[in-house]
């Protein structure tokens, strides 16, 4: 489902030519060509924007792929960062180092095979940013996790938080039901402030304030 008209995407992504590099078109091939989900670029800018916007150095992805979203991240927090990847296939992982050791954004990942929350959970301490990707029926599980453990100032990011695949958070079933439940108790807490950013399939905002 389409949440923005796809020809005012289509203009955006005319604005993002500027980020246009080898390794980072070859993913988005890999990606188009085999249907793989990935954030796309108009969120991948968003993410890094958001991780500048705070200074962030220690981002914890749930749900990584083969590094997509791992590339933005790694742009913002720098070399003496830490992005912490997480993804239940191990063949992901390898993919990619690869990418990232090619486009000089390796330093700061720390890879996690497995559950992603499991993997969360291992890593102790707080986090400038957490991004979730992971299985729609988990998230509600996910914020509970790591609301907590985002520092006052941090940000919970999210993706498909309107849409995903062919339903929407205004059809039935499992997956609608989580990301609805998923939204309302972040709305619902008074330690963030969040809104949804409808950029493709709406990314979720949340800083922590108290």
């Amino acid at each position: 489902m389409d949440v923005v008209d796809p020809r005012i995407e289509e203009y955006m992504r005319t604005l993002l030519t500027r980020y246009d590099e080898p390794t980072l078109l070859e993913m988005e091939t890999y990606a188009a060509e085999r249907n793989f989900p990935i954030v796309d670029r108009l969120v991948g800018v968003t993410l890094e924007l958001h991780a500048r916007s705070i200074g962030a150095r220690r981002v914890f992805e749930l749900g990584s792929g083969f590094g997509y979203s791992a590339y933005w991240f790694a742009r913002a927090v720098g070399s003496g960062g830490e992005v912490h990847c997480t993804d239940g296939d191990p063949k992901n992982e390898p993919r990619a180092i690869e990418y990232l050791s090619r486009a000089g954004l390796a330093d700061p990942v720390r890879w996690h095979v497995g559950d992603a929350l499991q993997s969360f959970a291992d890593v102790d301490g707080e986090f400038d940013v957490v991004f979730s990707d992971i299985d729609k029926h988990e998230y509600p599980d996910a914020w509970r996790a790591v609301r907590d453990r985002i520092r006052v100032g941090g940000l919970y990011l999210c993706d498909n938080t309107l849409s995903y695949g062919g339903g929407s958070v205004l059809t039935e079933g499992e997956w609608p039901a989580a990301i609805r439940e998923h939204n309302a108790l972040i709305a619902e807490d008074e330690r963030y402030v969040s809104v949804i950013n409808p950029t493709r399939q709406g990314v979720l905002v949340a800083m922590r304030t108290v």
